[in-house]
C-alpha cells in the first residue's frame, strides 16, 4: 500500500499572451469561478483505476498550493461494496455535484463480483467553463508523485474537441 503523503500533486498555473499575464492561480484558496471539478467514473476513456469526484478530501488548496490526493474508494464504502453488491452514483444533486461525464458508465456504477467500482477516488480541476487560450505562454510549477498505479498528468486540453 502506498502512503496518503506520496499522492500529493502540487500545482501552480500561470498562462501568459503577448507577454500579459491573463491567468494566474497560486491557489492562496480553490477559486470555484476558475475551476471545475470533473465527476465521473468514467476512467479517462481508457477504464483507469480512479473515479473523480467533488470533494475536500481528494482536491483542497494548502499553502499556496492545489492538492490532489487520491484516497481508496474502500474507505469511503467498504471494501466488500467495491468488489461486489455497491453502487455508486455521482448524479449528483446540485450544479457543484452533477457528474460531467456520462460515457462508458461514468454517472453509477455497480459491482457484481465480476465488475468492481473504481478503487480510488481522485479529483480532476479543469478551466473548461472559465478559461481558454488560444496562444501563448503556460508556466506550470508542479510537485508529482511517483509510485505504481499512478499516472499524475497535467493536461493542455481543448475547450471544444
Amino acid at each position: 500500500m502506498v502512503s496518503k503523503s506520496q499522492f500529493v500533486l502540487i500545482l501552480v498555473v500561470l498562462f501568459v499572451a503577448n507577454s500579459k499575464l491573463v491567468f494566474e492561480d497560486n491557489f492562496d484558496d480553490l477559486d470555484f469561478t476558475k475551476w471545475r471539478h470533473d465527476i465521473t467514473l468514467a476512467g479517462g476513456g481508457n477504464w483507469e483505476f480512479e473515479l473523480y469526484d467533488n470533494n475536500r478530501s481528494t482536491t483542497f488548496a494548502k499553502e499556496g498550493k492545489l492538492n490532489i490526493v487520491p484516497v481508496l474508494t474502500e474507505d469511503k464504502i467498504g471494501a466488500a461494496a467495491v468488489r461486489a453488491g455497491g453502487t455508486i452514483d455521482l448524479w449528483g444533486g446540485s450544479p457543484a455535484d452533477q457528474c460531467t461525464g456520462n460515457a462508458f458508465y461514468g454517472c453509477s456504477r455497480s459491482s457484481d463480483g465480476n465488475h468492481y467500482i473504481n478503487p480510488v477516488m481522485s479529483g480532476k480541476v479543469t478551466t473548461v467553463n472559465s478559461f481558454s487560450l488560444k496562444y501563448g505562454r503556460v508556466e506550470v510549477r508542479a510537485k508529482l508523485p511517483k509510485g505504481d498505479w499512478l499516472w499524475p498528468a497535467i493536461w493542455m486540453l481543448p475547450r471544444y474537441n
